[in-house]
């Protein structure tokens, strides 16, 4: 048993040794990288190297997450035990439940309830934008990336700067509904640039630093935090009119990181994008009160796939029966705005696989129009305040 203990505790004390390896040698590239500032230009930016790819999607320049960003719902670090008092309890790292908590002494002296440094770098790097819009979806599978993207093309149609960030960091499919699959993020002395549709559009995906555009994320919690923290005080957006932030399904430590880091940059509200039938209402439901629950403003509801429009004889057939209303007699219920329907088209998915905005693949279709008034509902929430 001995002999075997010994093993285990050398396997550990090695991994932890290539753990803080990779730290040191992205702290000194950071390190090299700055002090070449004053002799290089800014506005040059360079393209990720396979390496610097394969170690953000093997985690190794992402930056290690403090114990603030490990807190969940109840304010308890991912390795508390389930009899955690809570980091913001007066008998944090004093209760009897603490002993032994590799936290204890972090919760003891009032450092892991300090606000994250990182709420007011985020603040800074998006000061110039002008309107921060999470589009969220308690159900997977009822198109949320997809009407993100075409929210994105509607924005930039109207020759507004617009930007796109992808946080879905398991299932980045915005490259691809971008038209950008296969192109490379590129790095110079301020910051990630993103990678551009036109002069007009902006985007960022972990999609784009995969080495393998087939290649698992397979990331814990903290992880993920610490990418979309460098998300949003690492890329250099500029100046925009809007950026929207496609999140994966749920409410769990995507949308808390996401929430939490933009809590003082003026966050307009979130979308949120159901299907009518009662299965995934029931789950939009919840969606809502973890936006009330966090404080997010809820701009509104659209309902995707509300129907389909023969083009032939113009009849709507409804594919999702709505057995309870749908998403506007829900949000009536709820008392939140909703922002409108969207159609069914087979048009729609080719524009995803196609990387192309509605309003070229099909311009007078029906899905084009009625994004169109989804945005103009969107910019009458987020411009009358």
């Amino acid at each position: 048993m001995s002999d075997r203990s010994q093993v285990i505790t050398f396997a550990c004390g090695a991994l932890l040794g290539a753990t803080a390896a990779g730290a040191a040698a992205f702290a000194i590239a950071k390190g090299h990288q700055r002090s070449g500032d004053d002799v290089t230009d800014k506005s040059v930016a360079a393209p990720l190297t396979t390496a610097a790819r394969a170690d953000v999607v093997n985690g190794a320049s992402v930056p290690e997450p403090t114990g603030a960003e490990e807190e969940d719902a109840k304010e308890k670090p991912d390795n508390a035990p389930e009899s955690c008092v809570g980091v913001s309890s007066e008998q944090a790292g004093k209760a009897a439940s603490c002993a032994g908590c590799p936290n204890q002494s972090l919760c003891a002296s009032g450092e892991a309830k300090k606000p994250d440094p990182a709420v007011a770098d985020v603040k800074d790097r998006l000061s110039e934008v002008k309107r921060k819009i999470l589009v969220l979806s308690g159900k997977g599978g009822v198109g949320k990336s997809t009407v993100s993207a075409q929210l994105s093309f509607g924005f930039a149609a109207r020759s507004m700067d617009a930007g796109l960030l992808d946080v879905d960091i398991c299932g980045p499919s915005v490259p691809r509904m971008m038209g950008l699959l296969g192109q490379d993020v590129h790095q110079s002395s301020e910051g990630w640039s993103p990678v551009y549709v036109d002069d007009h559009l902006a985007v960022m995906s972990i999609g784009f630093m995969l080495p393998n555009q087939d290649d698992a994320i397979i990331w814990r919690g903290p992880r993920k935090n610490g990418l979309i923290k460098q998300f949003l005080t690492d890329v250099n957006w500029g100046s925009l009119d809007a950026l929207i932030i496609d999140t994966p399904p749920g409410t769990s430590d995507e949308h808390l990181s996401i929430v939490t880091y933009l809590q003082d940059a003026a966050m307009d509200g979130a979308v949120i994008v159901t299907t009518p039938q009662e299965v995934a209402l029931m789950d939009v439901r919840k969606e809502i009160n973890f936006c009330r629950k966090v404080n997010l403003k809820i701009i509104g509801v659209i309902e995707n796939m509300s129907g389909y429009v023969c083009t032939s004889c113009g009849h709507e057939e409804r594919i999702f029966a709505p057995s309870t209303g749908g998403a506007e007699d829900m949000c009536k219920q709820m008392d939140v705005p909703f922002l409108g329907r969207i159609p069914l088209d087979g048009r729609v998915a080719q524009a995803g696989d196609a990387g192309l905005p509605m309003s070229q693949m099909c311009p007078d279709g029906p899905v084009a129009k009625c994004i169109d008034r989804v945005i103009t509902a969107i910019l009458n929430q987020t411009d009358s305040k």
